[in-house]
């Protein structure tokens, strides 16, 4: 398993829930990210089935996700002529979508673990740097980044040894929307048998 693999699959299932009466800094963002990587520390130990394992990972992409705002993200130009049931849609298939993508990969990572390293803010938001340990590689660096904009906390992007995880996803997400001539609609159903 390349370690950009694992990775992107531990983004995709990533973004920091809200956390009641926390205002957003070094230690609240540190906090979140250590209780996001427990839980899927916790779900890569589990040795459980695919099946279940899938189950897992879409509960924490569920849980964790900035859905809308990494699906938006995806969809590029093409949002400004998608209509609000469309976006809706759209946001829906995509979180299907990666989930299937990484989801089947889970059973992989066992093995694998990440440690928090340090957390610094940048702009309005902060980066919480992480080591990636995977069976049979070298460690590497993995840094998320966490804004409260909307009121909320959460995980809005991820970089894994300097790959972009937003534009990965955009550039897959725009080469669908292309093979559908720029219908939204299609893409979505093309998006909801992908992964």
């Amino acid at each position: 398993m390349h370690r950009r693999n694992f990775l992107f699959a531990l983004g995709a299932s990533l973004s920091l829930a809200p956390a009641a009466g926390w205002a957003l800094d070094n230690q609240s963002a540190s906090k979140l990210i250590d209780a996001l990587v427990g839980d899927i520390n916790k779900a890569i130990a589990s040795g459980k089935g695919e099946k279940a394992m899938f189950r897992e990972f879409e509960r924490i992409f569920s849980k964790y996700s900035d859905t809308s705002y990494i699906a938006a993200y995806a969809m590029g130009v093409e949002g400004r002529r998608a209509t609000g049931a469309q976006k809706k849609a759209f946001s829906n298939a995509f979180q299907g979508y990666i989930s299937r993508k990484y989801g089947r990969r889970f059973r992989e990572f066992i093995g694998g673990r990440l440690e928090v390293t340090g957390v610094r803010k940048v702009k309005k938001w902060y980066e919480v740097d992480t080591v990636a340990y995977l069976k049979g590689q070298s460690p590497f660096k993995v840094t998320f980044q966490v804004s409260d904009r909307g009121g909320k906390e959460r995980f809005f992007n991820m970089y894994i040894e300097g790959v972009n995880l937003l534009l990965t996803e955009r550039t897959e997400v725009g080469a669908i929307i292309d093979r559908n001539k720029g219908d939204i609609n299609k893409a979505i159903a093309e998006l909801k048998t992908l992964g």
